[in-house]
C-alpha cells in the first residue's frame, strides 16, 4: 500500500474515533428512518417485504448524505488540506483515501445493521444476504460520489444542501439496480443483471471519482 494513502487513511481514522458521535448519527437516522415505515404503512408482512428493499436503500442513501460536509471542509477550516495537497503524491491519492475512510466509518456500519432493519421487515435470509451484498457494492458508491460532491462544495455557505443536489441524481442508478436485485429475488426472478451493473458502476465510480475529486480540490484552492 502507497505510504501516503495509508498515512492519510489512518488520520481519517484517527480522527473519526475521536469524535464517535458523528460517525454514529447516519447509522441512528437510518434505523430511525426505517423504524418509521412500518408505523406509516401498516404492520402487512408482504406490503412490508415489497417495501423492504426500497425503504433500506433510500435511508442508506439520506444516511450517507448526512456526512459529506465534513470529509474536506474540517481540513479546509484549519489549513491542513493545502499542506495534504502540497505532498508530491497524487492528489487522487488523498480523494481515495479520504473516501475509504468515510466508507470505514460511516457506510460499512449502515451495512452493518442493515441485517437488523431486514429481519424487522421480514426478509427471509436469502434476501437479507443480497441486500448486504448490494450495499456493500453501493455504499462506496456513495461515498466516492459524496467525496466528489463536497470538493465541489468546498467553502460554499450552503454546500450541505448542494451537496444532496448534486450527489442524489448520480446515485439514482446505485439506487435503482440495488433495491431492484433484492425485488428480483423476491419476485423469484434472476438478480444477476442488477449486480453485474452494480458492480459496473461502483467500477466506473472508483476509476472516476478520485481524479475528478482532485481536480476539483486543485480549482477550490487555486
Amino acid at each position: 500500500m502507497n505510504g501516503f494513502f495509508a498515512t492519510v487513511l489512518a488520520r481519517e481514522l484517527r480522527l473519526a474515533a475521536r469524535r464517535p458521535v458523528e460517525a454514529l448519527l447516519p447509522v441512528v437516522f437510518f434505523v430511525v428512518a426505517a423504524s418509521l415505515f412500518p408505523l406509516g404503512v401498516g404492520p402487512e408482512p408482504q406490503t412490508l417485504r415489497h417495501i423492504a428493499p426500497g425503504v433500506l436503500w433510500v435511508g442508506a442513501l439520506l444516511a450517507a448524505m448526512l456526512s459529506l460536509a465534513p470529509m474536506y471542509g474540517s481540513d479546509h477550516a484549519d489549513g491542513s488540506l493545502e499542506q495534504l495537497l502540497l505532498a508530491p503524491e497524487p492528489a487522487w491519492l488523498l480523494a481515495l483515501a479520504k473516501a475509504l475512510a468515510h466508507w470505514l466509518t460511516h457506510g460499512l456500519p449502515l451495512v452493518a445493521v442493515s441485517p437488523l432493519i431486514g429481519l424487522m421487515f421480514g426478509l427471509p435470509g436469502e434476501a437479507i444476504a443480497l441486500l448486504i451484498a448490494t450495499l456493500v457494492l453501493g455504499t462506496p458508491i456513495l461515498s466516492l460520489l459524496g467525496g466528489l460532491s463536497a470538493a465541489l462544495t468546498l467553502g460554499l455557505r450552503s454546500g450541505a444542501l448542494l451537496n444532496l443536489l448534486i450527489v442524489l441524481p448520480l446515485a439514482v442508478p446505485a439506487l435503482i439496480f440495488g433495491a431492484g436485485a433484492v425485488s428480483a429475488l423476491e419476485a423469484g426472478q434472476a438478480v444477476d443483471g442488477h449486480l453485474s451493473l452494480l458492480a459496473a458502476l461502483f467500477i466506473a465510480t472508483l476509476v472516476g471519482s478520485p481524479p475528478a475529486t482532485a481536480a476539483a480540490l486543485r480549482i477550490a484552492l487555486g
